[in-house]
């Protein structure tokens, strides 16, 4: 087929970033199509493309697919689950891992630590709820000094591998820690703060030519790059 004349716009989900960047390569070359894409946190990509941000294919949470598929913004018929991601707590390279099985593990490793870096508490997913671990624990006034908040949990885990702290720990969804180089899974929160969410693609409804976003959307979340899928953190 030849090659479209504009690119193909993505507004996508950080958690998806690393997935996205593995498969750019792949996409260009089996459609001649160039990617156009945007990463952040969930609440940041919902105002881009309020906001009438180009967007062909998103990358979202799957509650907020539903709200935007019923508010007529994607196409609700042609979304598909990636899969399910966990949130973790990741260290720089070089670094110990410390215990974070328990709660009470959690709380000593994050005393510990002389920075915390996480995505943005209000917008990102990953950030939302490790703000409300915190609290839970009982520390998020008293290790507010440590705090290193991130537009999004790779920016967040970028600053951490570069980090000159002493000791240094971050949290956001474990496909992203996977992803950065210069950083390790710890390992995800404990069962009593779990959060696994499931990220699903979709066609936008102002998508320029749909026949090609949802070539993107079977690319992203078919069985062929399943493989690709589980090594950088999406589960069942």
């Amino acid at each position: 087929m030849d090659a479209p004349g504009h690119p193909l716009n993505l507004l996508c989900a950080g958690a998806a970033q690393g997935l996205v960047k593995a498969l750019e390569p792949r996409w260009q070359a089996e459609t001649g199509a160039m990617l156009n894409a945007r990463f952040g946190a969930v609440g940041a990509l919902t105002e881009m493309l309020a906001a009438g941000e180009p967007c062909d294919v998103m990358v979202v949470t799957d509650a907020m697919v539903d709200t935007l598929a019923t508010a007529g913004r994607l196409d609700g018929a042609t979304r598909r689950p990636l899969g399910r991601v966990r949130t973790g707590i990741a260290v720089r390279s070089g670094q110990d891992r410390p215990d974070v099985r328990t709660p009470e593990a959690l709380a000593a490793a994050l005393r510990a630590a002389d920075a915390i870096h996480f995505p943005d508490p209000v917008r990102s997913t990953a950030g939302i709820h490790f703000a409300g671990v915190l609290r839970e624990l009982g520390l998020h006034e008293a290790l507010a000094a440590h705090f290193v908040t991130h537009p999004n949990g790779a920016t967040a885990m970028r600053a951490l591998a570069a980090s000159t702290a002493r000791q240094p720990i971050g949290c956001t969804q474990v496909t992203e820690i996977l992803y950065t180089p210069g950083v390790l899974l710890v390992g995800p929160l404990p069962d009593a703060f779990e959060l696994a969410t499931t990220y699903t693609a979709a066609v936008s409804r102002r998508a320029l030519d749909a026949e090609l976003a949802e070539r993107f959307v079977t690319l992203l979340t078919g069985s062929a790059t399943l493989a690709l899928r589980r090594v950088g953190g999406f589960e069942d």
